[in-house]
């Protein structure tokens, strides 16, 4: 299958915008995190009225949370949502027997080594929702964690559960408090594994994994001191809760393929803009050509192409993805005049850009394409050079253009326009 080379941008224009981008969905969890230290060195003691929201609110949060992973279909979400719940919930009866009896030490231990166990599992497999046909793995291996954590936990109290267990949780990698060696080990396995998948999609989602594994992480090395452990638990729901509703936001309002905002952007967009304003409608020349000709495969990285163009539009402008192989950009506070050069900049950009379609033996790594030219044997050439160009229209807000739809069409028209008298124009 033949696919498209696309040039790449140098390093000195990517590293401040692509560092900022990976850190920008980091900056919630890690606030979260700072909080919930702030508020155990110096928050001050709620009143008798209110105590029962430290034990309470944890819970009520992680609970909350699974519901809305639920809701939302989010498996991974709620996968750990649902073990951190478990976790708390029986922690908290366990500490009832006291912080230094055995039952304690063993639902902490198992907690240790059963959270990031799961999350580990939910890792490994591609995210399919909460319902999957017949899926009953899942609640299979909650049920028998719970039974034998419960059973472990039970030991010496019955002569069902034995008193065996009694040894093999002083094992010097199980022994507890703080965190069992195993426990940490497994805590850090689940954190490397959600940061490598978070790193290179940036997903809101998979960093919220990270951090929440973080703030479980310090919970259980506080897990003697039941303040210190309500907390951080608490900063683990509220790092997923915060994440998953960003996920959800950012799969409703940003187009998956091209990365722009989406139409449900736009037009949220445009119910706020004021009295003077620019729309240009973009689209691809001959896209259905594209397809037929090469696959859709490359169509996509044609799109993918424009988009990353538009995305760097001057004046002022913000490019979305409005449907198909058709853009929007939206110039707030700009008369037409002003975006005008900028949309014809852009539209010269882009037609003036080359891409080689690469037969089948291109290798896919640059590495390897780079040892191979070296050796003399750059493979097969290009099959042919190929050039995108769009068709733009575009319109401002007039006494008798009074609002965004009728901008939006009457841009449209002078986009028809452009394709009628030959394409590969700016018409307004």
């Amino acid at each position: 299958m033949a696919c498209i080379a696309l040039t790449t941008y140098t390093t000195a224009d990517l590293s401040t915008s692509s560092l900022l981008h990976a850190l920008r969905p980091a900056l919630t969890p890690a606030a979260i995190l700072i909080a919930a230290a702030l508020a155990m060195l110096a928050g001050p003691a709620l009143p008798p009225s209110l105590a029962g929201l430290r034990v309470l609110g944890p819970g009520v949060l992680l609970l909350a949370g699974a519901a809305i992973s639920v809701w939302f279909n989010r498996g991974r979400a709620f996968i750990a949502l649902a073990s951190l719940f478990a976790a708390y919930a029986g922690y908290s009866i366990a500490l009832e027997f006291g912080t230094a009896s055995f039952a304690a030490r063993a639902v902490y231990t198992g907690l240790a080594l059963l959270v990031p166990f799961n999350v580990l599992l939910a890792l490994a497999y591609p995210e399919r929702g909460v319902f999957h046909h017949f899926n009953y793995r899942w609640p299979m291996i909650a049920v028998a964690e719970i039974l034998s954590v419960a059973w472990i936990a039970s030991a010496g109290r019955s002569s069902f559960s034995g008193t065996a267990w009694h040894g093999l949780l002083d094992h010097w990698l199980l022994r507890s408090p703080p965190t069992p060696l195993a426990g940490r080990l497994m805590i850090v396995a689940a954190l490397v594994a959600a940061a490598a998948r978070a790193w290179p999609r940036h997903s809101p989602l998979d960093i919220g994994l990270a951090g929440a594994l973080v703030a479980f992480l310090v919970a259980c090395e506080w897990g003697t001191s039941p303040g210190a452990f309500h907390v951080f638990m608490f900063a683990a729901g509220a790092i997923l809760l915060v994440s998953l509703l960003h996920e959800s936001h950012r799969l409703a309002f940003r187009d998956e393929l091209t990365g722009l905002p989406g139409r449900r952007a736009l037009q949220e967009r445009l119910s706020g803009l004021g009295p003077a304003y620019t729309i240009a409608m973009v689209d691809v020349d001959h896209f259905k050509q594209f397809n037929d000709t090469h696959g859709h495969g490359v169509g996509d990285q044609v799109l993918k192409l424009v988009a990353a163009r538009l995305a760097q539009i001057q004046g002022g402008g913000t490019a979305y993805r409005y449907g198909g192989e058709e853009f929007a950009v939206l110039f707030p506070e700009r008369a037409l005049g002003d975006a005008l050069p900028h949309l014809e900049s852009m539209r010269g950009e882009i037609a003036g850009y080359r891409m080689a379609v690469r037969s089948v033996g291109r290798p896919k790594d640059p590495e390897a394409g780079s040892k191979r030219r070296a050796a003399g044997t750059s493979g097969p050439q290009p099959d042919k050079v190929l050039s995108v160009t769009v068709s733009i229209g575009a319109a401002q807000r007039t006494g008798d253009l009074t609002t965004p739809s009728m901008v939006l069409h009457e841009s449209d028209q002078a986009l028809y326009r452009a394709k009628q008298t030959g394409r590969n124009k700016v018409c307004r």
